[in-house]
């Protein structure tokens, strides 16, 4: 093991410490910052409004893709997607050896870590595209809780909302089960909507978007209730919260696009007595939050993350830029490329002879999708709404999002902002270099070399050594996998339903005992699972 792997491992487990703070993520889907707390008046979020004004809520968070699964792979491995082979919709891509889930590391401290429910990682098992890493997570699913961890641990918890899917607004069954929470004073009112001047004015279309501020309200009750549950089991003040959604609102130009209506994102962070009630412009991307936690958990942050922290003991300097990629969705292929500062927006089309608009089978199920093609076919779309729906895209477009937040006066061609154009250019094209952007190999060409005949290449099954005897008394053992990057989980449970723990130093056993391995790396199959046995002497 290399001097400088050795040194991060140690400083991890480090001398005894008083108790880190235990940290919580509620997380929801397909939301932008459409919230009473960042000025939308029509918004009712009295829960999470009451959040923000406990903490900072950060005015600039950006996902780095419009869409959920190339998102999720950000946030869990703190990297862009398109730097790890994960950045087209559902592609299940192999990461290079050394990059892990971040949790590990906190795992490694001592944290007890839950995932309730969705993964959505973008680095399924073979068949499985919801398949979690074991080295992940204490528990993940939707029984796992901070509540089971053992007594005296600091906990990192996750709870995902997903009510404001986009398949709950458009699903009659699935709005009618997520809405029934919400009292119907506080229903939206389809006629009083305020819509972007991209979508053209028809009952359909302002269904869809009161319908989609109806089920941000139910997300407010879910956040309310895990919030008041804290309170009530005294960890409060103990607790750094996090509130986020994963990319923007699930409608047509929002999700699944690197306009700021598919990537801007609320971010909320409630830390007692550290942050005081504020708001920040500072520029984050979501890849930024796992750094964040282990800052604020006082661990390092791993120098390959490119995530930066944006609190705790390790805050980095504030971004000048966050970074945007739009790719294969689903079945239709594409190739955007973004950078925004805090006033303006870059985007480079690879692929601008392809329309905008190109048939998605799932995103084609919203009805203000149906009714935006209708209009469309009909020759009824006006102004802004056209653009959308051009047979082909600008090579380049540039917006100045404080002027023109819904993004429809392109200036690339302005001779005015030919220089902004310029400098804007230059640092996406680095950022792709710096990064090593994916976006322009052919998927099947990297679904090649990562998988030669379409085979998952497994990890190997770890190493116990001493492999089982009789021993007199305690006994050490150790794991060891010759699978470059893997990590190792072990279990003394017995049972088809153990709980897998993260081996990171030699273990102390105690006769009769069974120890049982298994080892996974990120975009491998995971090994199979070994054993020894221990008996007393």
């Amino acid at each position: 093991m290399p001097a400088s792997r050795r040194a991060f491992l140690s400083s991890l487990l480090g001398a005894a410490t008083p108790q880190r703070p235990n940290i919580l993520w509620l997380s929801c889907e397909d939301m932008s910052p459409d919230l009473g707390c960042y000025g939308d008046r029509w918004a009712h979020t009295p829960h999470i409004d009451r959040l923000a004004g406990q903490g900072r809520r950060f005015t600039n968070a950006f996902s780095v893709a419009g869409v959920c699964a190339p998102s999720r792979s950000g946030i869990i491995t703190c990297m862009y997607p398109s730097s790890i082979g994960t950045h087209h919709m559902r592609s299940q891509g192999v990461p290079p050896a050394y990059v892990k889930c971040f949790p590990e590391y906190l795992r490694r401290a001592g944290y007890y870590c839950t995932n309730n429910a969705k993964t959505d990682y973008n680095l399924g098992q073979p068949g499985q595209q919801q398949s979690v890493p074991l080295t992940a997570w204490d528990e993940s699913g939707p029984r796992a809780h901070y509540r089971n961890r053992p007594p005296g641990a600091s906990f990192f918890a996750v709870f995902n909302h997903e009510r404001s899917h986009e398949g709950r607004i458009r699903g009659q069954a699935d709005s009618k089960e997520a809405l029934a929470s919400v009292p119907r004073q506080h229903r939206h009112d389809p006629a009083r909507a305020s819509l972007p001047p991209y979508y053209a004015d028809t009952p359909v279309i302002r269904q869809d978007w009161a319908t989609y501020y109806d089920l941000v309200s139910a997300v407010d009750l879910q956040i309310g209730e895990k919030l008041r549950q804290l309170d009530q089991e005294g960890l409060a003040e103990n607790t750094v919260v996090f509130f986020w959604g994963d990319h923007g609102r699930g409608l047509p130009r929002a999700k699944r696009w690197i306009y700021d209506s598919g990537v801007r994102v609320p971010l909320i962070v409630r830390w007692p007595g550290r942050l005081n009630a504020s708001a920040s412009d500072e520029l984050v991307s979501l890849i930024d939050l796992g750094p964040t936690v282990l800052s604020v958990a006082g661990l390092p942050v791993p120098s390959y993350m490119q995530g930066r922290p944006f609190l705790g003991e390790r805050k980095a300097r504030p971004r000048p830029y966050v970074f945007l990629a739009r790719d294969r969705m689903d079945e239709t292929y594409d190739m955007m490329r973004g950078v925004r500062d805090k006033r303006y927006k870059y985007i480079r089309n690879y692929q601008p002879e392809k329309p905008y608009t190109q048939r998605i089978a799932y995103m084609d199920e919203m009805p203000t999708m149906k009714e935006l093609r209708r209009l469309d076919a009909e020759g009824k779309l006006q102004g802004p709404q056209k653009l959308w729906f051009r047979a082909a895209k600008p090579g380049e477009e540039l917006y100045d999002t404080a002027q023109d937040p819904h993004e429809v006066r392109n200036l690339a061609e302005s001779p005015k902002h030919r220089p902004l154009l310029a400098r804007m250019r230059r640092v996406h094209q680095q950022w792709m270099k710096d990064i090593a952007d994916l976006g322009e190999a052919p998927e099947p060409q990297l679904q090649q070399r990562w998988r030669p005949g379409g085979k998952w290449l497994a990890t190997a099954a770890p190493v116990i050594t001493p492999a089982g005897g009789r021993f007199p008394g305690p006994v050490k053992a150790r794991l060891e996998c010759p699978t470059d990057g893997a990590s190792i989980t072990y279990t003394t449970d017995a049972g088809e339903r153990p709980h897998w723990k993260l081996y990171h130093r030699e273990l102390t056993l105690t006769p009769p005992a069974r120890l049982r391995a298994r080892a996974c790396r990120l975009g491998f199959q995971d090994s199979p699972e070994v054993a020894a046995e221990f008996a007393g002497s």
